[in-house]
């Protein structure tokens, strides 16, 4: 057994997880360092959504290893798991508030199921929350009444409201306009570094994502294919990497669907 490594909050060791026997992470290893921003990026069905969700324990590995703070995920009892999870906070894409309450019961909700907490105390929590995200003027509105990229960052403040050790963001920038983008973005960065916490976050937004990364991995295959600082992973000459980061149509990543040739399609028929 390994020891638990006191710089990473996240380990995953030589792990192996598949869906309906379709491996999807096959014997991968990586680490999120405490403390810092890290983003999961690579092509779509390469992993990255399967890797928080075997963080949450929706599922468990198939082999090897999930560690979070130096204990594995995958042997967690149910009340262990619901203990880990409480030091979790999870933004889902678009935000995913509940439509029928108000910003700020959207913000309490976590409070109200995991604490005993006065709602006093509570109030106070959730405009705290609410005011690290530019939007306690907005508490008494319904997510209807508010945009998509202050939806997100309601999200955002839901996500922190347990004030936990490690932050999930799943595709935080998917549909934003560009000063939506900007905004989230720097909160991402600005939140990690005042709260102490340690941040995941999966995006395909490369600028954005490597501006405010301190660690890049970009999963392809199966595998972790680069992983380092955003100026490591610029300099890697892996095809894969290099059709990723410059958006080319072609390399490994086939434009064309497999199939039969064009001449085998069209060469043979009269005109």
């Amino acid at each position: 057994m390994h020891p638990p490594s006191s710089d990473a909050l996240v380990e995953l060791r030589n792990l192996t997880f598949g869906y309906n026997g379709r491996v999807v992470l096959n014997g991968i290893s990586l680490t999120v360092p405490r403390g810092k921003v890290t983003a999961l990026m690579g092509i779509s069905g390469g992993g990255k959504t399967t890797t928080l969700r075997l963080i949450g324990g929706q599922n468990r590995a198939q082999q090897g290893q999930l560690l979070f703070d130096g204990q594995d995920v995958g042997q967690m009892d149910k009340a262990g798991l619901y203990a880990a999870r409480r030091r979790m906070g999870m933004l889902f894409q678009f935000g995913a508030l509940f439509t029928d309450l108000s910003v700020f019961e959207n913000v309490a909700f976590p409070l109200r199921e995991h604490t005993d907490l006065p709602e006093g105390l509570i109030r106070d929590i959730v405009l705290m929350k609410l005011d690290a995200v530019g939007l306690r003027g907005a508490r008494d509105l319904m997510p209807s009444e508010i945009s998509g990229g202050m939806n997100r960052r309601v999200a955002l403040a839901r996500a922190i409201a347990l004030d936990p050790a490690l932050i999930m963001y799943d595709e935080p920038f998917s549909g934003l306009d560009p000063i939506s983008l900007g905004t989230a973005a720097r909160l991402i960065r600005q939140l990690n570094d005042t709260l102490g916490i340690t941040s995941l976050v999966v995006s395909h937004e490369i600028p954005e994502t490597f501006h405010i990364a301190d660690q890049i991995i970009i999963l392809a295959n199966g595998r972790v294919v680069a992983q380092g600082t955003p100026e490591e992973v610029r300099q890697s000459e892996d095809p894969l990497v290099l059709q990723f980061i410059h958006a080319r149509s072609d390399g490994p990543v086939q434009f064309h669907y497999p199939g039969p040739t064009a001449e085998e399609d069209f060469g043979g028929g009269a005109v």
